[in-house]
């Protein structure tokens, strides 16, 4: 059983992400413009960006003021409770920008450094993820009530259904390309969704077989990656190490162990 203050955070996380989530799908503009770029022009912030990440920080720091935070927009706060918040408030900008429905709202709870609450909304598919440490992972959707998740059996390598993202700078997102181009002929196939949020928790549904991208940060898999660990996927960065910018997996037992092999063979963790 999860103890009353985690039941308490994913509360809270669910409510600010559907909130958020709510705000995003629709207040959207018609007219949304870019409102500042970050590594390289095509890495993109809207205002709904803004707009979302600030929802999102003052509704949980009304509730909880002693907690700090982690946000992709800024929010920066040390905080004195043990407990942060790693919030990324639209994951999958660039879909969002072109009205595309893959983004997502990713709110996790870190308590003293570790996840214990994940929790991701993709409204447009009109479904929500969550998962609490050692509880399971779920979703919620217009189409039943609250479902338990699952991994996929592994299949062949040679069977998976791999999914991947690529960087805003150039010379980074080629060298993914090289990467992906070596894959291709010992996977099934390779999908490119947009947002690695929504990925991760493809793998918790068994959606997909496994998933890798480099360059993330913890904004971008804090939730997704206990989602998904919660549903009996492995995760893990390199060999032995946790997710990080170097590189995430995410895999099914039995795909994610040659998948991460292959990865670390092929050096995807470097430019």
């Amino acid at each position: 059983m999860t103890d009353a203050l985690h039941r308490d955070l994913l509360a809270l996380a669910q409510e600010a992400a559907r909130r958020a989530g709510e705000l995003l799908r629709d207040g959207r503009p018609a007219d949304l413009a870019v409102a500042k770029t970050k590594s390289s022009p095509i890495d993109v912030v809207t205002e709904m960006d803004i707009a979302a990440e600030k929802l999102i920080t003052d509704l949980i720091s009304g509730r909880r003021p002693d907690d700090g935070f982690l946000g992709e927009e800024g929010a920066s706060v040390e905080g004195t409770s043990g407990i942060r918040w790693v919030i990324d408030p639209l994951d999958g900008t660039v879909n969002y920008l072109y009205g595309l429905p893959t983004w997502a709202v990713s709110i996790a709870a870190e308590q003293d450094g570790e996840t214990v609450v994940g929790v991701v909304a993709a409204p447009m598919r009109g479904e929500t993820y969550h998962a609490v440490r050692g509880g399971g992972a779920w979703a919620t959707g217009a189409w039943e009530g609250e479902r338990a998740l699952a991994c996929r059996p592994a299949p062949p390598l040679d069977q998976a259904l791999v999914s991947t993202g690529f960087n805003y700078v150039t010379e980074v997102r080629t060298h993914q390309a090289g990467i992906a181009a070596r894959l291709i002929p010992v996977l099934r196939d390779i999908r490119r969704g947009g947002s690695a949020a929504i990925d991760l928790c493809d793998v918790a549904c068994g959606r997909l077989d496994g998933y890798y991208e480099r360059g993330l940060n913890a904004w971008d898999y804090a939730a997704g990656d206990l989602i998904a660990r919660e549903a009996g996927a492995l995760t893990g960065g390199r060999p032995g190490e946790r997710p990080s910018r170097e590189l995430t997996v995410a895999g099914a037992p039995g795909v994610f162990e040659p998948l991460q092999g292959l990865l670390e063979d092929f050096g995807a963790w470097h430019d």
